[in-house]
């Protein structure tokens, strides 16, 4: 009994061990690989700039670096229509990640949450032999924090409006200057005095 429970233990543990390597999204296509990683945590949020990077492998393992490559990025909003141009095309940069140097890279922002396709084209340079591939990447975007700015912009205004209206409202309260009373006194008195005159004469 004591055996059986440490062998669950173990697969337990090692299950939980694999967890965030089954995160990555690993796509082949003819004698080409691709592990995905979204920095941060394959998560990446909308309207804030998530850091994609590509651990690109032939056959056999051998890592392929963005110089041997001619590679191309595509973003596309899900579900894609047929000819649809994409939604972005960011430029790859030769990045060092985990154990890869020189992988391709590019940072991406999406501008809403929801599904998206990544599409990563390439064919071989610089004499090196592998075939053409096309590769393609399904993610899902959370919502981001951009929302929070925006009712953090929302709350503000009605302080806004408030303060104008104080100031409004102060404005209307203050005492009127000195002339503009005895103007109104005058005017006051002179009335007083042609209503006592027309009704004693």
């Amino acid at each position: 009994m004591p055996n059986n429970l440490n062998n669950l233990m173990k697969i337990n543990l090692s299950s939980l061990l694999i967890l965030p390597a089954s995160a990555h999204k690993i796509e082949t296509d003819e004698d080409v690989g691709a592990t995905l990683h979204i920095e941060p945590n394959d998560t990446p949020r909308a309207g804030e700039a998530a850091q994609a990077w590509f651990a690109l492998t032939r056959r056999g393992g051998k890592v392929i670096p963005l110089k041997e490559c001619n590679c191309q990025l595509a973003v596309y909003s899900e579900p894609r229509k047929t000819g649809e141009a994409p939604l972005a095309q960011p430029t790859l940069q030769p990045i060092s990640a985990e154990r890869y140097q020189g992988i391709p890279g590019a940072k991406i922002t999406f501008p809403k949450p929801g599904a998206y396709q990544l599409e990563l084209t390439g064919k071989p340079i610089n004499g090196v032999t592998f075939q053409p591939f096309e590769l393609k990447f399904d993610i899902t975007v959370a919502a981001g924090t951009r929302k929070a700015t925006t009712n953090q912009q929302q709350t503000a205004d009605p302080q806004n409006i408030k303060n104008v209206n104080n100031n409004q409202t102060d404005q209307v309260g203050l005492p009127l200057p000195f002339w503009a009373i005895g103007f109104g006194v005058l005017i006051l008195i002179g009335g007083i005095f042609v209503v006592v005159r027309k009704s004693k004469g």
